[in-house]
């Protein structure tokens, strides 16, 4: 198999992911998919599908940046949590076109032997994670040549890089991202890493304006802060604790001030769910955004802006203490959903369906 290529999902997956019941109809079972691995492309550019559903299941960034692994696990839960929601008035299927994967079995194998222990190790990690980036970029190109909208479900926020590569690319001009994220990942060039996607695809010109809500204060660097208040007419930021501990903003007049920022350009939009308060993620918080408030950011993100794509990071449910996490994956089905029915509503004028 070539590397480069996604794992594709056939039917047969789909039907071994959706649980059927009489007299109903689930979202897995309007979607479309692939009718052959070899001809994805050609299927996808003829389906009427506004949306490709994309998994990243791998860890490799997230240890290269020295955090807890465990983000490979959130895509499969997540999928079969969307694919199993009611089709309905609200939201059916048949907007949705469910890719498979980006192939990682190799570079998973390899991250496997190494440890975060030496520099030689973490060096080797990040080596990876550069060819993940490869994978990934020319993946998310093809499909947005196509005319469509990934929503891709990580996997490290690592992968915000070749994102943003691959729709920039497939425009030909850098593109405008909005991140709801505790941390800017705006870190240093020292090879790659989850901390540092945005700051290697604004160093490569990929990335034009960049939008972070709900930065936390004493997380993110000295030098961080400063190089958004040194380039304040392209990266910008509002803080949880202005939102949350000050109270000089509220939540919404604070969200639509960054989906301004970005919504002069088509605009990435991106969650790592360390945002949310006690989701297992690499790096938890017992004080972030509520769900409903996570949702209402994918919502009204997918409504306002000229969505490019919508990334669900560093979720992983294998770092939960409850041994079956269920509540991961349908949180990010949630998500999903929210999102693609912000964009369905914006281009209609109503519900999606």
């Amino acid at each position: 198999m070539n590397p480069r290529n996604p794992e594709i999902y056939t039917k047969q997956d789909l039907e071994r992911l959706v649980r059927s019941r009489k007299h109903e109809t689930k979202i897995g079972e309007q979607c479309s998919y692939p009718l052959d691995a070899g001809s994805w492309e050609t299927d996808l550019q003829a389906s009427a599908c506004r949306f490709v559903l994309l998994g990243i299941p791998e860890d490799i960034g997230v240890k290269a940046n020295f955090g807890r692994g465990g983000a490979h696990t959130a895509w499969k839960p997540a999928l079969e949590s969307f694919l199993n929601q009611q089709s309905n008035a609200f939201f059916d299927g048949c907007p949705v076109f469910v890719l498979g994967h980006i192939f990682v079995d190799d570079l998973m194998e390899q991250a496997s032997e190494l440890s975060t222990k030496t520099a030689k190790d973490i060096d080797a990690l990040r080596a990876l994670v550069s060819e993940l980036d490869v994978r990934v970029s020319d993946v998310i190109g093809r499909i947005v040549k196509s005319g469509k909208i990934p929503v891709v479900v990580g996997g490290g926020h690592n992968n915000a890089y070749p994102i943003i590569k691959g729709c920039a690319m497939a425009l030909a001009g850098p593109v405008n991202v909005i991140n709801c994220d505790p941390h800017s990942d705006f870190r240093p060039l020292e090879g790659r890493h989850s901390g540092n996607g945005f700051s290697y695809a604004w160093e490569e010109k990929f990335l034009r304006r960049y939008s972070v809500f709900g930065l936390h204060e004493q997380y993110n660097t000295a030098q961080v802060l400063r190089d958004f208040s040194k380039q304040n007419a392209h990266l910008f930021y509002t803080s949880y604790e202005d939102i949350f501990i000050r109270e000089s903003k509220t939540f919404s007049a604070a969200l639509n001030h960054n989906i301004g920022f970005v919504k002069d350009a088509g605009c990435g939009v991106e969650i790592d769910l360390d945002a949310i308060t006690n989701v297992p993620s690499s790096a938890k918080t017992s004080s972030g955004l509520s769900p409903v408030q996570a949702r209402q950011y994918a919502y009204q993100c997918g409504r306002q802006l000229n969505a490019l794509y919508f990334h669900i990071a560093e979720g992983a449910p294998v770092l939960s203490h409850i041994k079956a996490d269920n509540k991961t994956g349908k949180l990010i089905a949630y998500l999903m959903t929210d999102f693609m029915k912000g964009v369905m509503e914006a281009q209609h004028g109503e519900t999606a369906h």
